[in-house]
């Protein structure tokens, strides 16, 4: 079975681009030349040396000692954490920055939820001098501040989204509606697996610089690339699909995505998409996504705002439908435990969203001679308020 995008850009059912006709030059464009120009080698040199000498390539493989001693397995951590600006969105935002410049663009657009990838675009913007907006929601905003600041101190001008819930699906709105206004002097860098095609297979290939270097590590550490489990939290899943693209077709590699249940999944207040959600179409791709009856958007909740999102890219859809990818979920409450717990056995403070893959790896049977793989996506200084406010610690 095929897990690699089709011509027409769609993973079994899932993909495809439906975009209001202003958009389409700009993303047929991108489709036409996205491949030829990522993988031409002065491109790859280029990206290569920035991963490298910019982000700090390549983030460490950390086997967590007492972490380990705990859920009595071995578990390494990939410390996406360690990336400049402390989580994984640089990898594709640098790898899209270099993409815009070759295609002629001189303004950037994007969205953020928790604000790592608005961050992360506003910092390659400022490396190459291009002019940036980012979107993000009323609430996401006031709940990461840092952020925000850190985007302003970067020359990038932050524009709240007031519309729904004032959280990533709304700033995602607000950056299309901005794109189709703007559609010959701007770049959408779009911060996860989602969007019209090519955005999923172009931003999960900048990404897949993460299980690339798992294999080459794993390879020196125990003389064997391929762990016993991966897990990766997904809201719409950017640093799940770069830790599981190498794997994809070893099936006997276990690839676990771990998603928000929020309040719980019958509570109302979740974003389990693969527990809650159906097909339909979100942001330009069909996908799965939470929906009411009639086929409107339900507003999604977590604690965490990266994974505060009602639909999963469409790779993940087609993961989760294949069955290639078990999907598990963690409440508020569960995930913030685990973060509590890496940080007391680890010293570790991991990002909230990295915290839900922390949180499923105890509703796995684990063998004692088994290894794991956790992608830190993400690191919690971000999340000190929100950290501060549920204070069970």
């Amino acid at each position: 079975m095929s897990f690699q995008v089709d011509k027409r850009g769609y993973y079994g059912q899932f993909g495809g681009a439906y975009i209001p006709e202003m958009l389409y030059p700009n993303v047929e464009e991108l489709r036409e030349k996205y491949l030829d120009i990522i993988y031409d080698p002065v491109f790859q040199k280029e990206f290569d040396n920035l991963l490298k000498d910019y982000v700090g390539r390549p983030t460490p493989l950390y086997k967590a000692n007492r972490l380990s001693e705990k859920y009595k397995a071995t578990v390494y951590l990939k410390r996406e954490d360690l990336c400049h600006t402390g989580a994984h969105k640089i990898n594709n935002t640098i790898g899209q920055i270099l993409l815009a410049k070759r295609l002629g663009k001189q303004k950037i657009i994007a969205e953020t939820g928790a604000g790592q990838h608005g961050v992360a675009t506003a910092t390659v913007c400022a490396l190459m001098g291009m002019e940036c907006r980012v979107y993000m929601g009323k609430l996401d905003m006031e709940r990461q501040r840092p952020n925000v600041e850190r985007m302003r101190i970067l020359g990038t001008k932050v524009i709240p989204a007031l519309s729904g819930n004032m959280t990533l699906k709304d700033a995602t709105n607000e950056a299309m509606r901005h794109w189709i206004n703007h559609p010959t002097d701007t770049h959408y860098i779009i911060g996860s697996v989602v969007g019209p095609h090519p955005y999923p297979d172009m931003v999960t290939r900048f990404q897949s610089v993460i299980s690339s270097e798992i294999k080459e590590q794993l390879q020196r550490e125990i003389g064997n690339p391929y762990p016993d489990y991966v897990l990766a939290c997904v809201g719409g899943g950017s640093n799940a699909a770069g830790a599981f693209y190498h794997f994809l077709s070893d099936d006997h590699v276990n690839l676990i995505g771990a998603e928000a249940a929020g309040l719980g999944i019958d509570s109302g207040e979740s974003a389990a998409t693969t527990a809650l959600g159906k097909p339909g179409v979100l942001h330009g791709s069909k996908t799965l996504l939470m929906q009411t009856s009639d086929g409107q958007v339900v507003e999604p909740y977590s604690i965490s705002a990266g994974l505060d999102y009602p639909g999963i890219g469409p790779l993940h859809a087609h993961l989760f439908e294949t069955g290639r990818v078990q999907f598990l979920n963690a409440t508020d409450d569960e995930a913030m435990n685990a973060g509590i717990e890496l940080s007391r056995l680890e010293g570790i403070i991991p990002a909230i969203e990295s915290a839900h893959a922390l949180a499923v790896l105890g509703k796995i049977a684990l063998d004692p001679d088994d290894v794991v793989v956790i992608n830190l996506s993400g690191r919690g200084d971000k999340d000190l308020e929100t950290y501060i406010r549920w204070g069970k610690y």
